[in-house]
């Protein structure tokens, strides 16, 4: 799609930066309430940023009661996605695919940080002992593995002695199968509400007036205006509260991760797509999924052995799969798989991860009336974007009609689970959560 042409006269509602899921759910949830946003992003469509290599993993295992709210609430619209989306109707649309997750059970893992907010939520679930996990999932190895090693380490290869206790499923888990074409579902809804997008284009500035932010500053040196400007611009997040003025301010700061997530067939004797399950294995240190073609998705859950490699350009990081990253991984997994085989060729993907000093996101004001943050999704959140849309829209809403934020923090009601989420915890100004994982688990 071609660049929308602007000069300094030009004047919208909004802008929203980025046009990623959680950027498209903003512009979509603005303007159906008719703030007309113009929605702006680098690169040529909606989704082509490190939405298109989520894991899109939608899950309610999260450290915060907000966290699970928002999650349980956001399951609720991906499985009414047509709805969501109308009037919009495009030729195809992202599908839910129903797959329980499971919270593996065992002395010092984070279940016992979850389970009090699934209860107090009413989030389903179902207890397994050892020999219900076994005889649903029996290409599961029980054992206790962790905490996790290198595979340079000697304990990497030891000979567990102990086993898991169990599991905690919740059935209604799943995964989107188009990351990318959600985004696009939710681009075309927000265009049928009066949206504008403008790709090909990058900010270099953030402009204000008298306190206010009142617009951005384009890379070919034009301004567009608007009272309200979102940051939801992903790993480039800090870069642009930088450019706002913002970040020094704010007790939460973003930075740029690179990951990677590899595909891994599955033994021919598994029907991995049809039996397969989902597992956020601490014990291990990955997280897996199924992923079409019989296959297992395999990414990191960041524990404490491992070094994260953080990255101080977004523009400029390696995009290639690495063999120890591969190795490591895919090794990790086969303990939890035992006829997981490790592949001589690599397959997979390679992005970065917007994180915030707690791996919660952020979703509020900020010091520069007018400027709003949608950032440090954390590898965790694509989840959450339609609701995360909404949530944004409401707090833009109050703060622009005189609500302090701040002193009197914004409750959303989760208008299809009824649902409070208590938008003071995604505050920039929190203190760093000694309840998250501080990992993509969040």
């Amino acid at each position: 799609m071609s660049s929308t042409t602007s000069n300094s006269t030009d004047h919208h509602d909004a802008i929203v930066i980025g046009a990623g899921v959680i950027g498209c759910g903003v512009a979509a949830a603005l303007a159906k309430r008719g703030i007309r946003p113009l929605v702006i992003d680098r690169l040529p469509d909606a989704g082509y940023g490190s939405t298109s290599s989520s894991s899109a993993i939608i899950r309610f295992g999260y450290s915060t009661e907000a966290g699970v709210a928002m999650a349980w609430e956001g399951q609720l619209w991906w499985r009414n996605w047509a709805e969501v989306i109308a009037p919009a109707e495009p030729d195809a649309i992202a599908e839910f695919v129903n797959v329980p997750m499971l919270i593996l059970d065992f002395e010092g893992g984070y279940l016992p940080r979850v389970l009090p907010n699934l209860d107090r939520l009413g989030v389903p679930y179902e207890r397994l002992d050892r020999d219900e996990l076994l005889a649903r999932h029996p290409f599961l190895d029980l054992h206790r593995f962790g905490p996790p090693a290198t595979i340079d380490d000697d304990a990497f290869w030891r000979d567990p002695d102990t086993l898991l206790r169990g599991a905690v499923s919740t059935p209604d888990s799943g995964f989107i199968s188009d990351p990318m074409l959600s985004a696009q579902n939710l681009a075309d809804s927000a265009r049928a509400h009066g949206a504008e997008f403008m790709f090909n284009t990058e900010i270099v500035g953030v402009e204000s007036s008298d306190g206010r932010v009142s617009g951005v500053r384009l890379a070919d040196g034009s301004v567009v205006s608007a009272p309200i400007v979102v940051n939801v611009a992903g790993p480039h997040s800090s870069q642009v509260n930088e450019m706002a003025g913002v970040g020094a301010s704010m007790s939460v700061t973003t930075r740029p991760l690179r990951r990677e997530v590899f595909i891994v067939p599955a033994a021919d004797d598994i029907d991995f797509d049809r039996t397969g399950v989902m597992v956020g294995d601490e014990d291990t240190g990955v997280y897996f999924r199924p992923e079409s073609g019989n296959n297992v998705l395999i990414g990191s859950t960041e524990p404490e052995c491992d070094e994260l490699e953080w990255v101080d350009d977004p523009d400029d990081y390696r995009t290639t799969l690495t063999e120890d990253e591969h190795q490591l991984l895919v090794l990790r997994c086969a303990r939890r798989i035992p006829s997981l085989g490790v592949p001589q060729r690599k397959r997979g993907l390679v992005d970065l991860y917007d994180v915030s000093s707690d791996w919660i996101p952020v979703y509020d004001r900020s010091d520069l009336p007018g400027f709003y943050m949608a950032v440090g999704s954390s590898g965790n959140q694509f989840k959450n974007a339609p609701i995360a849309g909404y949530c944004m829209a409401e707090l833009i809403e109050g703060v622009e009609s005189g609500r302090d934020h701040d002193s009197d923090p914004i409750v959303v009601i989760g208008p299809r689970s009824g649902l409070p989420i208590d938008m003071s915890t995604f505050s920039r100004n929190r203190d760093v959560s000694a309840a998250s994982t501080m990992t993509v688990l969040g």
